[in-house]
């Protein structure tokens, strides 16, 4: 008997063409992505009323190209009041300060919202210097700040730009390291903020090693200096983006921006990092 081949299954043969027809057109199925993480939001910003007061208490760096004039302009370009006095002397620290009648009545008789405290340059750095006059100081002057009603703000200043190999700090990165943990140990001790301003020098010249950011003596603000460091306080005491400020400080509108952005991400990208509640 001759066998016969079974009948096709034409039904599901159909079936399997169309499949595979299917299949060929719309293309194999992508591998699913990963979803990207939604970035950390920033605190909100609070609504600022009235006007501003603040007391810069410090040197020459805050002196030099006038910081609290400067901090002044970039916040009434935003929009906002505010009003600024000044304490500095060339080379004091806190402890003279502390002990200078015309500074303690600037801190006791006046309204003041905040009060920013710049320490000596290398002081904070110096384990012993800082435990036997810097802490002590500040202690003092942030007891007279609070009765008086304000908030204390430390202002952390930026490494010299060759570090100072006499104090053991070879370079400016090693020295900032320093400078940042002395000021934070105090913060957190004292509960107050801190305006990280040498941090956002690091930042800016981690992007653009050229800024000129340093006078020629290595110490003082440049212009750009001064003008990253009032960004950074805008940021801080209004926790608000500098970003599209009007006010430039004399610079080109390209370095006033890129100072602007590394202000805001140094300080808002995580304010609990400097004690910003």
């Amino acid at each position: 008997m001759n066998r016969r081949e079974p009948p096709l299954n034409t039904g599901g043969l159909m079936l399997a063409l169309l499949l595979l027809t299917s299949c060929a057109i719309s293309g194999p199925t992508p591998a699913p992505t990963s979803i990207p993480h939604a970035p950390t939001p920033l605190p909100p910003t609070p609504t600022v009323t009235g006007t501003t007061r603040l007391l810069f208490v410090g040197n020459s760096l805050t002196f030099v190209n006038d910081l609290p004039g400067m901090f002044a302009e970039l916040a009434r370009s935003g929009g906002l009041e505010v009003e600024v006095d000044m304490s500095a002397q060339g080379g004091w620290t806190c402890a003279d300060h502390a002990t200078s009648a015309e500074t303690v009545d600037k801190i006791e008789q006046h309204d003041w919202d905040f009060v920013i405290l710049q320490e000596q340059s290398s002081l904070p750095a110096l384990a012993d210097q800082r435990e036997e006059q810097m802490v002590p100081a500040i202690r003092l002057l942030d007891e007279k700040i609070r009765a008086g009603g304000a908030d204390t703000v430390l202002f952390m200043t930026w490494g010299r730009r060759d570090g100072q190999p006499g104090a053991g700090f070879q370079d400016f990165s090693e020295m900032q390291r320093h400078l940042q943990a002395g000021y934070m140990e105090l913060a957190k001790e004292l509960d107050v903020w801190v305006a990280p301003v040498g941090v956002a020098w690091q930042h800016a010249l981690a992007r653009e090693p050229q800024s000129s950011l340093w006078q020629g003596d290595g110490l003082h603000p440049a212009q750009e200096g001064t003008y990253l460091s009032a960004c950074v306080f805008y940021a801080v005491l209004f926790r608000s983006s500098p970003e599209g400020l009007s006010y430039r400080g004399g610079l080109p509108e390209e370095r006033a921006r890129f100072l602007q952005a590394i202000a805001a991400e140094t300080v808002l990208e995580d304010p609990g990092r400097w004690n910003i509640q």
